[in-house]
Formats: structure tokens, sequence, C-alpha cells
């Protein structure tokens, strides 16, 4: 491992300039907004303080968030406290603790496999504060299940913040870095059962696509939805580290970035569409008396709280298994 990629790796704040220097063109794709075919916004006023181009309904760009303003975007455990209670209270923001995390996730195998303890054992320490011991041995599968029904498996954490439940890179409240085989995210588990399962190389790439390519995300915030955006890609990264002992390809890198930018996607949740995009329509008519009103017709889906009848711009996602874009509340009529 040479010095610089120690300074991107084994690290809990990924700096966006480290990406654009080491892996040219991949910060462009993860700010993508496969929906407005721009890039992601802000999506908050957090960052309005710093002046033209940080304003809410601002794209998030690359020059904003590199050299000089390399340190802007931050997760979660680096922010100051005041910082925090802020975003708590005007967006509800509250990070889920890795070991809360794990052991939802462990409910959901414990029913998927049949059986409790498939990738580790919840412990309390003396201290009352809660962890995990991995499972180190090879994942015995159900006689009905196979390892590729694994991967395949569909998954989404909704308001996905940072990512936490997908991928544990690090502990969302103490910021202390965790190794690659003691992770718990339902994409980690996917990549260890494939790290388990296969040996070359080719086979590996493949079978980590799809992975990826079921596992599903949405955020409100672009600071946050770039976050998971970067933690999900370099958790390949370390992944491909961990089983080959080197770099993937930049090409590979690139593959990967392209799903999870249509896999993780900005949205408001309550709505289906990007945030802030719908808006009132003003029409004006002219009286018995010649004289001008203005009539103000307000989104019908915000007026009568129907997620169908939006006049925003419905996300949308991309459908693997038949290579088409779909919007996303096509999922829930």
């Amino acid at each position: 491992m040479n010095d610089w990629s120690s300074v991107l790796l084994d690290y809990t704040d990924i700096l966006e300039s480290d990406i654009r220097k080491k892996y040219p063109d991949v910060l462009e794709i993860l700010l993508i907004d496969r929906t407005t075919k721009k890039n992601i916004l802000w999506a908050t006023d957090h960052y309005v303080h710093l002046g033209r181009g940080y304003e809410y309904n601002s794209q998030i760009l690359p020059k904003l968030i590199t050299g000089k303003n390399g340190k802007t975007i931050m997760p979660r455990v680096s922010k100051n406290k005041f910082i925090q209670r802020v975003r708590v209270r005007n967006m509800a923001e509250v990070f889920t603790p890795s070991w809360i995390c794990n052991a939802q996730n462990n409910l959901i195998d414990n029913v998927w496999f049949g059986y409790n303890n498939v990738f580790n054992s919840e412990q309390i320490n003396i201290d009352g504060s809660h962890t995990w011991e991995t499972n180190t041995k090879k994942i015995i599968f159900p006689k009905s299940k196979t390892w590729q029904d694994y991967i395949m498996d569909l998954r989404l954490e909704i308001v996905c913040g940072e990512a936490p439940y997908i991928t544990s890179r690090y502990d969302t409240t103490t910021g202390n870095f965790i190794h690659v085989e003691n992770r718990i995210g339902f994409l980690d588990r996917k990549l260890r059962i494939i790290n388990e399962n296969v040996a070359k190389k080719k086979e590996w790439k493949e079978a980590v696509k799809t992975a990826f390519n079921n596992v599903y995300a949405f955020e409100w915030q672009g600071d946050s939805l770039l976050l998971a955006r970067e933690a999900m890609l370099i958790t390949f990264i370390e992944n491909y580290r961990y089983k080959f002992h080197k770099d993937p390809s930049l090409t590979s890198i690139k593959e990967i970035a392209k799903i999870i930018s249509w896999n993780v996607w900005q949205m408001d949740g309550l709505k289906g569409v990007i945030p802030n995009s719908c808006s009132d329509k003003n029409e004006e008519i002219q009286d018995l008396f010649d004289e001008n009103q203005t009539i103000v017709t307000q989104c019908e889906g915000c007026s009568k709280n129907n997620i169908f009848k939006h006049n925003g711009i419905y996300s949308v996602i991309m459908d693997w298994s038949n290579r088409k874009e779909i919007e996303y509340i096509s999922l829930l009529k």
C-alpha cells in the first residue's frame, strides 16, 4: 500500500480532493443526479454562509468541495456538536449507532438463513456498551438457497444519511474505523459472501456488480447523499484490495461508481420527487372589469398529500434486470 492510498482508505473522512486526484472523473460520476441529468443539489441551508453556489437549490459542483474547499463536506461524526444539533432540529438528522444497524441487519439475515448469528453475535460489554463478535468461519447456506441468491437479494435503505446500514466503514458514533472483515452493513455482508466463494478476479468483479445492482438507497440532503455514495465506492476498493492485494482498475471503479449513482439517489421520500421541485402555478386572468387577477394553483400532490399527484420532478432509478429507467413511485402502485 503506497502512502497516498493510506490517506484515502482506512480513514473515516473521505476527501473529495483525494478522490479527484487518485481516480480521474470518478467524483464527477458520484455527483450526477440521474433524474435531472445534472448534479445532485445541496438541499440544505447548512452551507449558504460559504457564498454563491452553496444555496439550497444549487448543484454540488466539484470546485465547491475540492482544492481550497476540500474539507467542506464532512461526515456527521466529524461535525461539531452545535452543527449536529442544528441538523437534528432542522432535518431530523439522527444517525443510528453501528451496533443497532448490526442488530437490525441480523434480524433480516436470521430470517433469510433460517438460523441466528450468521455473520456475528451481538455483545454487551461490562460498561454497558454494545458491540459484536465476528463469526470467522465460512458462512453456511441453507439447502434451498445459494450464495448467489444472497447477493441478488434486494435491499433498500430509506432516508439513508451516510448509509450506515449499507456499509460500516466506521462507527457512526465514535468515528472509529472498522476493518473489512468486521463490517456489518448489508452491502458488507454481500461482499463477504463473494470474498468467501469466488476466487477468480473476473468472476469476483461480476459478482460484485450484481451485489451493487441489488443495493438501493435514497436521501434528501446532498452532502449526506455524496458521503453515502463515497462510502460505498471506497468499500468496493477496500474489498478489492482485501481480496487481491492491489487496487482495482480505474475502469472497474467507474463501473461501480455508475451503479452507485443510479442506485443511491436524491429524493423527498414523502413525495417521491427531487427535493423542493414542486411548485405553485400562477395564471393571470381578466375579470369582468378588465382587471388582471392572479389565480394560484397549488401542487395537487402537496395539497392532497397524494404521492402520485405531485407536479415536481419524480426521481428515477435503474431497473438493472431490464436495463431501463423507471420512476421510483411506479414501485408503489
